[in-house]
C-alpha cells in the first residue's frame, strides 16, 4: 500500500511525494520529543526560577546530544533559525578581516551565494557533474582569502563534494602563510544541510572550521539549526538583544525546536547507513525505469553511487517544459521538484545547471526526484510510470516523435564542451 505524504488530503488519486530534498515530514518520534515544550513545559529558558531552569537544561542537553552526534563541543555550537542564518553567521566571521575575499563554488545554495555576493568574493567552477576539483580550489587561493565555502552535498543534482581533499589544500595554504609570515586566518565553511541524513558530519573527519545544519532536511522542525565553528573561528553576532546563545544570537531560545533538532539528528545518524542503501537501491531503480522509456532523458550529476545522493535523481527532458511536466504528474498525484525549491519559487533557469554546462532548452525540462524514509517500492513504480506517460503525453502535445528528441538530445550533448575552472 502506497505511503501518502503527511498533510496531503486524500483526493481519489494515487499521492506519491518525492521532494523530500525540500521538505521532510517530522519524524513522529522527533514529534514526542518536542511536544511537552510546546505545551506544559512552555517555560522562557532565560527566566530565574526553577522550571525555567528545567527549560534551559533541555535546550543545553539538546545541545550536547547535537555537538555528540558531529563530534564537537557543545560550547562551539550556535543554534539558529534555520540553515539559511547559520550560514550568514558564518560569513559574518570573515568581516573582521580587512580587505578579505571570500571562494564559493558555482553550485552553491542561494544563500551562501547572496552572502559571497555581498563581500569581495570569487565564483570557482565546478566539473560537469559538479564536483569542485581541489586543483581549482588550490589555483583560486590567494593571500587575500580568508573563508572558503563548499556545500558537503549538492541538494539540486545531488553531487557530494570530496571535502576531506578540498580541506587538505586549504591546509597546505595555511602551512605557506605561516612559512611567509602571512597572518590571515584561511576558514573552511561547510553546509552539510542536505547531506546530514546521508553522509557523515563529523567535523573532524571533514577537516571543517564551520559548518551549517538544518533540522528541517532531517524530519525535524522547519526554521531550525545550528552552526558550528571550531576554536579558531571567532563569530560576530547578526542578532542583538539578551544575548543568548553566548551573545552571538539574541532572542527567547525555542526549546521545542532545539530538543526536537536532537532527536532528528540522532535518528539520521542511527539510520544513516541502512538508510542510504535502501535510498539508494531505490533511486537507482527509478533512474533504470525512466530511462528504459526515455533512453534521451539526462541525468545530471556524478554517475558514481558514491558521488552522489543516494535518494537523488535529477533529469533533464530536452525540449520539453518542467513546469507542464510538474501539473501532469500532480494530476496523476506525483509531487516532484523542479530543482532547489529558492530557485524554482523565482521561476528561473536553474544556477547549477547552468553551472555544469547544460544547455538552456535541456534545462528547463528538469525535474528533481527525491525520495526518503516512506518511499516504498510501490511508489517508485508507480512514480516511475506516471513520469513517463506525462512525457509522452507532452511529447504528443508538442507534435515530437521519439526520433525527434532522440536527435535533439544529441546534438544539444555534443555542444557540451569542457568549461573554465571559474563561472
Amino acid at each position: 500500500m502506497t505511503t501518502s505524504c503527511p498533510g496531503v488530503p486524500a483526493t481519489g488519486v494515487r499521492e506519491v511525494y518525492l521532494d523530500y530534498a525540500a521538505a521532510t515530514p517530522m519524524d513522529p518520534r522527533v514529534i514526542e520529543a518536542m511536544l511537552p515544550y510546546l505545551g506544559e513545559r512552555f517555560w522562557n529558558p532565560s527566566a530565574p526560577y526553577r522550571r525555567a531552569r528545567q527549560a534551559k537544561d533541555a535546550v543545553e542537553d539538546a545541545r550536547r546530544r547535537l555537538a555528540r552526534v558531529i563530534g564537537a563541543r557543545p560550547d562551539n555550537l550556535v543554534l539558529t533559525a534555520g540553515a539559511t542564518e547559520a550560514n550568514n553567521l558564518a560569513f559574518a566571521a570573515v568581516d573582521a578581516q580587512a580587505d578579505a575575499m571570500v571562494l564559493v563554488d558555482a553550485i552553491e545554495h542561494e544563500s551562501v551565494l547572496s552572502c559571497a555576493a555581498a563581500r569581495p568574493h570569487r565564483v570557482m567552477g565546478v566539473g560537469s557533474d559538479g564536483r569542485l576539483d581541489p586543483r581549482t580550489l588550490e589555483a583560486a587561493l590567494s593571500a587575500e582569502v580568508g573563508l572558503v565555502s563548499v556545500e558537503l552535498a549538492n541538494g539540486e543534482i545531488g553531487a557530494i563534494q570530496p571535502i576531506r581533499r578540498l580541506s587538505q589544500v586549504i591546509a597546505a595554504e595555511r602551512r605557506r602563510r605561516l612559512e611567509v609570515g602571512e597572518r590571515r586566518p584561511l576558514w573552511l565553511h561547510v553546509d552539510a544541510s542536505q547531506a546530514a541524513g546521508h553522509l557523515s558530519v563529523n567535523v573532524s573527519t571533514l577537516g571543517a572550521d564551520l559548518m551549517t545544519l538544518s533540522a528541517s532536511k532531517i524530519y525535524g522542525p522547519k526554521q531550525v539549526g545550528l552552526l558550528w565553528a571550531s576554536d579558531d573561528v571567532t563569530l560576530s553576532p547578526l542578532v542583538l538583544g539578551g544575548g543568548q546563545e553566548g551573545g552571538l544570537r539574541s532572542g527567547t531560545e525555542n526549546v521545542a525546536g532545539v530538543v526536537a533538532f536532537a532527536a532528528a539528528l540522532e535518528l539520521a545518524d542511527g539510520l544513516r547507513a541502512q538508510e542510504s542503501r535502501r535510498l539508494r537501491d531505490l533511486r537507482n531503480r527509478l533512474q533504470r525505469q525512466v530511462l528504459t522509456a526515455c533512453p534521451w532523458a539526462w541525468v545530471s550529476g556524478p554517475r558514481k553511487d558514491a558521488r552522489r545522493l543516494p535518494g537523488l535523481l535529477h533529469l533533464c527532458l530536452p525540449l520539453l517544459d518542467a513546469r507542464r511536466l510538474v501539473i501532469l504528474l500532480e494530476r496523476r498525484g506525483v509531487s516532484v521538484g523542479t530543482g532547489s525549491a529558492c530557485a524554482a519559487s523565482k521561476m528561473r533557469v536553474s544556477h547549477v545547471l547552468s553551472a555544469i554546462g547544460v544547455p538552456d532548452e535541456v534545462a528547463a525540462g528538469s525535474l528533481r526526484l527525491t525520495l526518503g524514509r516512506p518511499t516504498t517500492e510501490d511508489e517508485v513504480a508507480y512514480a516511475a510510470e506516471a513520469l513517463v506517460a506525462a512525457v509522452h503525453d507532452e511529447m504528443d502535445r508538442l507534435s515530437l516523435s521519439e526520433d525527434d528528441v532522440c536527435a535533439a538530445s544529441r546534438e544539444l550533448r555534443g555542444a557540451v564542451g569542457e568549461k573554465s575552472p571559474y563561472a
